[in-house]
């Protein structure tokens, strides 16, 4: 048996390759059972040119075979598959839970038409600032800087928002609201959000910058997570001496949890990649795992079903 001396996990967050069978089972605004493939859906909309992830094996999952825009790799390089999800649930905590060995057996709260309305109330008391009611919904980060950002500015009003995931997220514009005011306010948000009926998996901060009509999100955004529910392969790891590292927000979605080296959040995919490298021409790693999230597929494309970006 071959035996490694380290270990590299690289997530592509959205990077998709067609639903599991209880897709059906959660709520995606206006996409029908089964659309949310990224990969099949770039195949045939701008073809897919991965020639590296080819040579692996990527190509050789049924799902690419049937579209039939990508040669098969007669002799690939490795090992290629596409597993399921057992947990229940979809969002980022319970799949990067589940990858490190930890089942969800009951899933977080989603809130489809907005937080209630003492969760809201409690956040104003806290920060002593107002919450723009029309956002509190499921929203488009994007959409809802647009659509609420304006009066932010004006009136200095928080932006809380959801998705179809068990998330609180607030958007903040920089000059308006000082980013360490934001970072407590979500850390409040986090402390009454980790019981039914609303545990929720993270409160994200969302800062951002610009005028109307060109705002712009910044690298400052900042996960705060509840903790594993139970020992993961890092608290192991980590107990047994081995090295671990942490590179973009899985620092965050773990919640520190079985992780020895932050490597730090990513400002791009490309300075994530970048990341890793310099992680992995570390003199002192020798031995251990790397575990890496690059959102940019989620957090700029994905979540738009755009494609060509």
């Amino acid at each position: 048996m071959s035996t490694f001396e380290r270990i590299h996990l690289v997530v592509l967050d959205s990077v998709g390759i067609g639903a599991s069978p209880d897709a059906k089972n959660f709520a995606n605004a206006g996409v029908p059972d089964g659309a949310s493939d990224t990969l099949g859906h770039i195949s045939k909309a701008v073809g897919l040119d991965v020639p590296h992830m080819a040579e692996i094996g990527l190509v050789n999952i049924p799902r690419l075979q049937a579209l039939q825009t990508v040669p098969q790799n007669d002799q690939p390089t490795g090992y290629a598959t596409k597993p399921e999800e057992v947990s229940l649930g979809k969002d980022t905590m319970t799949g990067h839970w589940e990858i490190m060995g930890l089942n969800i057996t009951e899933p977080f709260d989603t809130f489809r038409n907005g937080f209630p309305e003492d969760i809201i109330t409690k956040i104003e008391a806290f920060s002593g600032r107002k919450v723009t009611r029309e956002a509190n919904k499921p929203y488009s980060g994007t959409a809802v800087n647009e659509d609420c950002g304006p009066r932010q500015m004006e009136t200095g009003a928080l932006i809380i928002y959801t998705s179809a995931d068990p998330v609180l997220q607030i958007a903040a514009h920089e000059d308006i609201i000082p980013l360490d005011e934001l970072y407590r306010i979500c850390e409040y948000a986090l402390s009454i959000t980790l019981e039914r009926p609303a545990l929720l998996g993270r409160n994200i901060a969302r800062p951002y910058v610009g005028e109307p009509g060109n705002f712009t999100r910044t690298a400052n955004r900042h996960d705060y997570a509840v903790s594993p529910f139970a020992p993961t392969v890092l608290d192991k790891l980590n107990e047994a001496g081995i090295d671990t590292y942490a590179v973009g927000k899985i620092n965050d979605i773990l919640n520190g949890a079985g992780i020895n080296h932050d490597m730090g959040h990513n400002k791009s995919n490309m300075h994530g990649v970048d990341t890793l490298i310099k992680t992995l021409n570390l003199a002192e790693f020798k031995r251990g795992f790397s575990f890496t999230n690059l959102v940019d597929f989620d957090a700029l494309y994905g979540h738009r079903r755009d494609p060509q970006g």
